[in-house]
């Protein structure tokens, strides 16, 4: 069994490429990249957006406690474009290092505490429309219901099918 990005068993599957580790390290990498860039033009879309709010003329209006979340949301907005574009640093810290895999390694759970940052951003800025709009009781439930949305949908069914496929590979 060989290991993959996350270093956890892959089922055999770079066995079945028939590559070697740096090959693997290489591709891993590379699938990664795609992957952060996807979630990295999410997260600068919803920063840019969250940024010109301050510049409305409605903002004003905001109570005190929508201003919190408000700043909370562009908080997490800009430590997940931090943290998503990590990677990349610690790429240029260790090249040439013959360290990928170790790269690639940190780099999926970095991605991962990405995307949790995300998520958690991207439902409160549900929340914070939704308690503009419609009012508190409607921003909790349209942010919470956001939050569980993208838990099902980024980590509750990648989990279910990474199981799927460990019980489909003992077969």
């Amino acid at each position: 069994m060989t290991e993959d990005r996350a270093g956890e068993d892959d089922g055999g599957a770079a066995q079945a490429r028939n590559e070697t580790a740096a090959e693997r390290a290489d591709r891993n990498w590379s699938e990664l990249l795609q992957e952060l860039r996807v979630a990295q033009t999410g997260v600068q879309l919803l920063t840019a957006f969250l940024l010109s709010l301050p510049f409305q003329q409605r903002f004003a209006a905001l109570e005190h406690e929508q201003r919190w979340l408000y700043l909370a949301v562009v908080a997490l907005s800009v430590g997940a474009t931090g943290v998503l574009v990590m990677p990349v640093s610690i790429h240029r810290a260790v090249f040439r290092h013959r360290e990928k895999e170790a790269l690639v390694r940190v780099a999926s759970r970095v991605a991962q505490a990405g995307l949790a940052l995300l998520a958690l951003a991207v439902a409160g800025a549900i929340a914070l429309i939704f308690d503009v709009v419609e009012g508190r009781v409607a921003g909790v439930t349209a942010g919470t219901a956001t939050f569980t949305l993208l838990v099902i949908l980024w980590a509750i069914v990648p989990a279910a099918v990474r199981l799927r496929g460990r019980r489909d590979v003992g077969r």
